[in-house]
């Protein structure tokens, strides 16, 4: 028997008994369920159902104005021609690229001007949920491309980031598919980024060499100073300062909000977090303990009679180091490099960036966010999960089952 289609889109405040309602009066017209999509949207039900009747579509009509009217929600049917492109034709090509974008605030006009920019390339949005609605505001959009090549790939990638630092949103951008869900293991460098502040300008506070470490850190973050050459200078600075100092900084360090959230969500998942760090060990050792981390590597300061000489014993970790470092982790865990993200802020954090499936600056220097995947310019490091498809409703819901409170101002 040939069918007819119908589209069904029922709106109204969300309650108990709607889908219940509508499917009984489908049931009894005998039709062929084709698709069915619905969101809620601040208790707002919108409910989208596409069908096949056999006969009498008309009936169909009527009767599902009457049973939605009886529970208080509007609806709209569309019969046949009515609805367009062919209803029965499967759509099995799917979004290509997944967009996570965050904004604090984030405003219609911005939003608006990322789909016309994207209406522009043939670019069309296919689904949104939002992730997010503190710190920042978050949705998650499912595009498809208007041709599936790495050109256009290309073309997209650029004019989201183009846009982006002109509405001030952050915008993330992934091929769709199963490879966004497979991220197994988290590096994070950790000044200005797991925590806020320098350690180094902290210890040459102890010093009286702040000014000075401030203006040779400055410029390695720029990329204007190899970070090898500026660590030995800054650490020659420190020559003296007394080993008791390195224990009172590590207690004083202040995490970068959204911190401990991250790593417990993400260990919570399965992820294994560690840090990569041109810090040093003594610092990184008290942050493994404090956050439960899985591993670390950092610089070891010589220590004689109690006493800093100034000099870095073994092998710098710069920023040729800090890849190193990551795909020593990913090889020792069995996690291939595309399964990796890797979080951080300067110019040394460049090449493990690159070497990581994702790669995320964090508020971070122009060199840095130049070869990123994506960028977050807001200061809390929870947006992460939010790149990783994460809800901020799925975080709360977990931190509520393990008894955790809910801090919100």
């Amino acid at each position: 028997m040939t069918q007819t289609p119908v589209l069904i889109t029922t709106t109204g405040p969300d309650k108990p008994g709607v889908s219940s309602v509508l499917f009984t009066a489908l049931t009894k017209h005998a039709v062929e369920l084709l698709d069915v999509e619905q969101v809620v949207i601040r208790g707002q039900l919108v409910l989208g159902v596409l069908v096949g009747v056999g006969d009498d579509p008309e009936g169909l009509q009527e009767a599902v104005e009457q049973v939605m009217a009886s529970v208080g929600m509007n609806v709209e049917v569309r019969i046949g021609s009515a609805i367009g492109a062919d209803p029965f034709a499967p759509d099995r090509r799917g979004s290509t690229h997944v967009l996570v974008v965050l904004g604090r605030p984030f405003t219609a006009r911005a939003f608006t001007d990322v789909a016309r920019r994207m209406a522009a390339l043939g670019t069309n949005i296919d689904t949104i949920r939002s992730i997010a609605d503190y710190p920042v505001t978050g949705l998650e959009i499912y595009v498809s491309v208007s041709e599936d090549t790495p050109e256009a790939d290309a073309a997209l990638r650029t004019m989201l980031a183009d846009i982006a630092s002109q509405v001030g949103l952050d915008i993330a951008v992934e091929p769709a598919g199963l490879a966004r869900r497979a991220k197994r293991l988290v590096v994070f460098d950790v000044d200005s980024t797991l925590i806020q502040g320098e350690v180094i300008e902290m210890l040459g506070a102890y010093a009286g060499a702040e000014p000075q470490i401030r203006e040779i850190t400055e410029a390695a973050m720029r990329g204007e100073l190899n970070f090898g050459e500026s660590l030995v200078r800054r650490v020659a600075l420190l020559e003296g300062l007394p080993e008791s100092v390195l224990a009172e900084v590590a207690g004083s360090l202040e995490l970068t909000p959204g911190a401990r959230t991250t790593v417990r969500t993400l260990k919570r998942l399965g992820f294994r977090c560690g840090v990569v760090s041109g810090g040093f060990t003594t610092i990184i050792d008290h942050l493994v303990d404090e956050l439960g981390l899985d591993f670390s590597a950092a610089n070891e300061l010589e220590i004689v009679d109690g006493k800093l000489t100034g000099r870095v014993i073994g092998e710098i970790v710069d920023r040729e180091g800090k890849a190193i470092a990551l795909r020593r982790f990913a090889t020792e865990y069995g996690i291939p490099l595309e399964q990796c993200v890797a979080v951080g802020d300067g110019a040394n954090d460049i090449d493990m960036l690159a070497a990581a499936g994702m790669g995320v600056a964090f508020n971070a220097k122009p060199a840095l966010r130049e070869v990123a995947d994506t960028a977050l310019s807001h200061p809390y490091l929870d947006a992460v999960l939010f790149m990783l498809g994460i809800t901020r409703a799925e975080v709360e819901a977990a931190d509520a089952a393990d008894g955790l409170e809910l801090l919100r101002p």
